[in-house]
């Protein structure tokens, strides 16, 4: 299965979010005769099999949950994971600047938990590809074991190798570069990166930015953009509506850019945005 529901009731083999009081939510993959367990009662998933989506629900202690269809982003925020992951926000940002959408075929180095690779996944569709690298079996594995709870696995290959030594594909339509020194590799994404195709990667400090800036002038990227992205929320209560306490602000600078045949030295105002 994929995170697409053709039907208006939850089915056996469906991945089920339970959202519970606080938020609390829970996921998994019905099986007729099983039962979830939790501190807050148990629910039978025969129970929950033929119900209709948003429905309330209560374990066997009383306690309400709803049965709900999973988002993409409530997938990624609850990955497993042993590195940090790439947040929902920089990623709904990511597939929007670098045209991530069905059929389209993109490469991305450091798989890491796999958290981008499924949102990527997700947004090629069944005619897309995603080619994966990581250099570390450990989070290759659990990648893998990530793509393949959320049904998105075949859309997949999985890679294991030194961007050092290079890609073996060419042509591609957009690459991601999930690297502490992606301005290393440069020359690796030119020899794969289709011309017009986009290049981005995501970095916590403002020195790996001048450098990656450097690396995409001396190899003719052009068009490229440097930004970061602030998400504030805000209490939910009609009568007191205000900022919530805290907010997600850095995670990271987002760097893209757009590979070209040749870009003469003097159109500074094709290098760079703004």
């Amino acid at each position: 299965m994929t995170l697409t529901y053709d039907d208006n009731v939850a089915c056996d083999g469906d991945l089920v979010q339970l959202l519970g009081r606080g938020h609390k939510c829970h996921f998994l993959r019905l099986k007729a005769g099983a039962i979830f367990q939790t501190h807050r009662g148990e629910l039978r998933h025969d129970d929950l099999i033929g119900q209709l989506w948003g429905v309330r629900l209560e374990s066997h202690t009383g306690n309400p949950f709803y049965l709900m269809q999973p988002s993409l982003a409530d997938l990624i925020t609850e990955i497993k994971r042993n590195t940090q992951i790439i947040y929902p926000k920089d990623i709904g940002y990511i597939a929007m600047i670098m045209g991530i959408g069905p059929g389209v075929h993109v490469l991305e180095a450091g798989t890491g938990s796999g958290a981008l690779t499924t949102a990527f996944a997700f947004l090629v569709g069944d005619q897309g590809r995603v080619i994966s690298y990581e250099k570390r079996a450990e989070m290759q594995n659990l990648a893998r074991n990530n793509l393949s709870r959320v049904g998105l696995l075949d859309r997949v290959t999985l890679k294991l190798g030194d961007v050092a030594d290079g890609f073996e594909e060419r042509d591609m339509d957009a690459v991601f570069l999930d690297l502490p020194n992606p301005y290393d590799f440069i020359p690796q994404v030119k020899a794969t990166l289709k011309f017009g195709g986009y290049l981005g990667t995501i970095l916590p400090t403002t020195n790996q930015v001048s450098k990656v800036l450097e690396a995409l002038r001396v190899h003719d990227f052009a068009f490229v953009e440097v930004c970061e992205l602030l998400l504030r929320y805000y209490k939910p209560d009609w009568e007191r509506l205000r900022p919530t306490d805290r907010m997600v602000a850095h995670t990271g600078f987002l760097v893209f850019g757009r590979s070209v045949r040749e870009r003469p030295m003097e159109e500074d105002a094709l290098f760079s945005a703004g």
